[in-house]
């Protein structure tokens, strides 16, 4: 089977399997509502490394992207996949901004420039560090701030930095092997200002774009 339409079976299969373990999670209240979207968030993150092997066509690379708009636009309207919701009402259309970043990290990395790692800094920051901001903010989490009147806390915050530098450490050690320390400081600072002063979702767009917006830049 061609190598394309196999990424594809494998990026829906990978998707889905993870929404269905996530809402098995909170049906079973084995996670929160808030622990369950973090798990999606953070998995789905994951698909970046799935196209890296899978796609070396755009055309294909943004299917799943492109679906994922529509059906997280659906689900945040209507309330379809509880798992990875907040509660009925909430503005917070983080949810639908994270496949719209993945959309454009696609089509620039994939398309534009044909460097699909540099798609992974701005894809795996937000997953892992975002996601376990939130959770660790929310767990231990005593200091806080208000930006945009979203509350943030310093722990929160410290622990995006960490993820960040660590995700950028691990992707520039295989793929650009030379100042590693460096850059991974100066993205992960980036983006940790990034997702402190971008509320209501906004830093699904802000943080994965601008990452490798400024990766791409300053030294590439």
């Amino acid at each position: 089977m061609e190598r394309n339409i196999v990424g594809i079976i494998i990026s829906f299969a990978f998707i889905f399997i993870l929404i269905g373990i996530a809402t098995v999670l909170e049906k079973r209240n084995k996670l929160s509502k808030e622990g369950t979207r973090k798990l999606v968030h953070i998995g789905v993150s994951n698909w970046w490394i799935i196209a890296m092997i899978y796609f070396d066509n755009i055309w294909y690379a943004i299917i799943l992207p492109s679906v994922f708009i529509i059906i997280n636009y659906l689900s945040y309207r209507f309330q379809l996949i509880n798992a990875m919701e907040r509660k009925s009402g909430s503005n917070d259309l983080g949810t639908v901004y994270f496949p719209i970043s993945l959309l454009i990290l696609v089509i620039f990395t994939f398309g534009i420039i044909k460097i699909p790692y540099i798609g992974a800094v701005g894809t795996l920051i937000m997953g892992y560090g975002d996601g376990l901001a939130a959770i660790i903010g929310k767990k231990f989490g005593k200091r806080k701030y208000y930006v945009f009147n979203n509350e943030k806390s310093f722990e929160g915050t410290l622990t995006m930095f960490i993820a960040s530098l660590l995700v950028c450490f691990s992707i520039f050690t295989i793929y650009s092997p030379n100042i590693i320390l460096f850059k991974s400081l100066v993205i992960a600072v980036f983006a940790t200002i990034l997702e402190g002063f971008s509320p209501w979702g906004f830093d699904n767009l802000t943080v994965p774009i601008f990452s490798s917006l400024l990766y791409y830049i300053l030294f590439f």
